[in-house]
């Protein structure tokens, strides 16, 4: 049995046959929480917000564009509202990353951030250490916002440059020349906060450091 594409269930959601909708909040509601919860450094704003992008998603399933595909579209509500949560968010008691839950020991309990945490989808389990992949998420944490959401949805989600121009909507340029950017910033401030000098050796993150590289677009897929 062919199973069905997410626009499909989104249209069939709109002809009103029941549990689609329910579908697609259960394919996507995992990537979606790590996204913004590495976008925002909060496990309950993430969610939050990721609440917020479904219902979104559910008033205006009528109106999507069946000529583009539903994820992009998806994360595009979600990275907008995570924007505005971060400008305009009230100073309210929120649940750190590193809390423990489950467990009153720090020893053995699990934290929010391990939770989040998808090793075999994500690219900083191949890491050498625990303590590498804590370097990463916190240098990634204390970035720009800008270069942030670039990064995380490059390098994290694997999106294609044209759906990252869609999502933040912007021109593509403004994705490449950005995530360039991005990438030297996040090699200078990786290696200050492992006490790491410049050697001469390219700024850039390299796939040891847990963030892997995007291949540049060909000209077709870019007209894609």
């Amino acid at each position: 049995m062919t199973t069905p594409s997410d626009e499909q269930l989104l249209a069939e959601h709109v002809e009103g046959l029941p549990d689609r909708f329910e579908l697609l909040v259960r394919r996507h509601s995992q990537e979606l929480y790590r996204f913004l919860a590495r976008f925002t450094g909060s496990g309950t704003l993430a969610e939050d917000i990721a609440q917020d992008a479904f219902l979104q998603v559910h008033l205006a399933a009528s109106s999507f564009d069946p000529s583009r595909r539903f994820k992009p579209w998806l994360f595009t509500i979600a990275a907008n509202k995570a924007r505005d949560a971060l400008r305009s968010r009230a100073r309210r008691p929120e649940v750190p990353l590193d809390a423990h839950v489950g467990s009153s020991d720090e020893e053995s309990g699990q934290t929010f951030r391990d939770f989040m945490a998808d090793n075999a989808a994500d690219p900083v389990g191949s890491l050498e250490s625990v303590e590498e992949r804590e370097q990463v998420r916190s240098v990634l944490n204390r970035m720009p916002d800008h270069y942030r959401e670039v990064l995380v949805l490059s390098y994290y989600h694997q999106f294609p440059y044209k759906e990252i121009a869609d999502i933040l909507n912007v021109p593509l340029g403004t994705v490449k020349s950005r995530l360039h950017s991005a990438v030297a910033h996040f090699g200078r401030a990786y290696k200050i906060a492992t006490g790491k000098r410049s050697t001469g050796e390219p700024e850039g993150p390299p796939t040891s450091r847990g963030l892997r590289v995007v291949p540049e677009p060909t000209d077709r897929q870019e007209r894609a």
